[in-house]
């Protein structure tokens, strides 16, 4: 399957279970690895046809900029719907990486992996 990768895109996010985390809005770095086949696209040069992956980055800042889950996993996994809502997308897997976790480590970092239902075999 084919793929497009937003890379380290840095933001602000109100997240974390504790009360001193809830104060503050922490940096993350979100990961996002859309497949979908784009023979057809590659063939029309027709955005129509293709992902508007500048359409899914405004969307995921918006996003998560309004956020204020408690875990991380929560906020994959609502980032991963909404970039599954963008046609013609088929699967997405969302990294998230929170350096203020981290005692001793660079980062702490999740990955989930989520496919469109309609698309699954």
């Amino acid at each position: 399957m084919d793929r497009i990768f937003i890379r380290d895109l840095n933001l602000p996010v109100l997240i974390g279970t504790l009360p001193q985390e809830r104060k503050f809005r922490q940096n993350i770095t979100l990961n996002i690895e859309l497949s979908y086949d784009m023979t057809l696209p590659g063939r029309t040069d027709n955005l129509f046809d293709a992902v508007d992956y500048s359409a899914v980055e405004r969307a995921v800042i918006e996003a998560v900029e309004r956020s204020s889950f408690h875990l991380l996993e929560a906020l994959a996994q609502h980032i991963a719907e909404l970039c599954l809502s963008f046609r013609p997308v088929r699967k997405v897997k969302v990294r998230i990486d929170k350096p203020a976790a981290a005692v001793r480590a660079r980062t702490i970092s999740l990955e989930i992996e989520r496919e469109n239902a309609s698309h699954s075999s």
